[in-house]
């Protein structure tokens, strides 16, 4: 009788991670300050030390709190980190905003990256993808595998719970952090990412998080702006003094209309506007 061979545990698989890790001592990690690649990057300095940098890319589509919360973090742990430009706004690709968007921003930070790795002599590039980004439309996984880019987390098999849960036994601050993708995924597809929408959805988010919301999007279309917030937080959202708030800080922004979506916060709701041929060539 055949004996099937039990799930790793999570220890196993943050064993793997490790030994995965130390094969390429001298490591750049592609650096957002989220959990996932928080996490790689403090597991990979814990086994290799000052050999490894986190590497943050900085463009108009990084929120500013992002950005310093991710070099606090790194000043905490002690983990050497670099802020480098990327230009991904000077692409007309990128700024046609279709399907493939996210590819080439990606394509974009990892070009940067393979420039700054040969000119410092570093073994290789890791990003922070784990096992459930496997099952959603992300092209940003084309470009890394174009660029031969690590996927450590992946190679582990952690999925994102698993993730963080190992950042909470580490006690690291950032293990609920919750999900943050670019601002420039906040603009339906199709309409173009500028500077100034960017900066939009930037001021929108901190008037949100000002009012004491902790998950939630702004959803950018045009003159009517979405406001997405965590179902566990609608009620509070669902108030007549709160929407005068919402009102107030939206108009100001410029959208002439509000609306805030009842089915609340979810990640990649965009994607839900592209047809079966978009999501298609988003998986080649």
């Amino acid at each position: 009788m055949e004996i099937l061979n039990p799930s790793p545990t999570l220890e196993q698989k943050a064993q793997l991670l490790r030994q995965i890790l130390a094969r390429r001592p001298r490591l750049i990690v592609a650096y957002s300050g989220g959990v996932d690649s928080a996490f790689l990057a403090w597991m990979a300095h814990e086994v290799n030390g000052g050999h490894t940098l986190a590497v943050i890319a900085d463009s108009p589509s990084l929120a500013r709190t992002h950005l310093e919360d991710a070099l606090a973090f790194a000043r905490e742990r002690e983990i050497p980190v670099a802020v480098v430009e990327t230009l991904e706004l000077e692409n007309p690709a990128y700024i046609r905003n279709d399907a493939m968007r996210c590819f080439h921003c990606k394509d974009e930070l990892f070009t940067v990256l393979e420039r700054y790795r040969e000119a410092r002599g570093f073994d290789a590039i890791a990003y922070g993808v784990n096992a459930d980004d496997q099952g959603d439309f992300r092209p940003g996984q084309q470009a890394a595998l174009q660029h031969h880019v690590l996927a450590p987390l992946l190679e582990a098999g952690l999925n994102k719970a698993e993730i963080r849960e190992l950042s909470r036994q580490a006690g690291l601050r950032v293990w609920d952090k919750p999900a943050s993708a670019c601002l420039s995924s906040r603009i339906e597809y199709g309409r173009p990412v500028t500077p100034q929408a960017l900066t939009v959805i930037e001021r929108g988010e901190d008037a949100l998080r000002a009012l004491g919301f902790h998950q939630f999007r702004v959803r950018h279309h045009g003159e009517i702006v979405r406001l997405e917030i965590a179902r566990e937080e609608l009620p509070r959202a669902l108030t007549v003094e709160m929407t005068r708030e919402f009102t107030a800080a939206f108009k100001a922004l410029g959208f002439k209309f509000l609306t805030l979506d009842l089915e609340g916060f979810r990640s990649g709701s965009m994607n839900q506007l592209l047809t079966p041929e978009d999501l298609l060539r988003g998986q080649r």
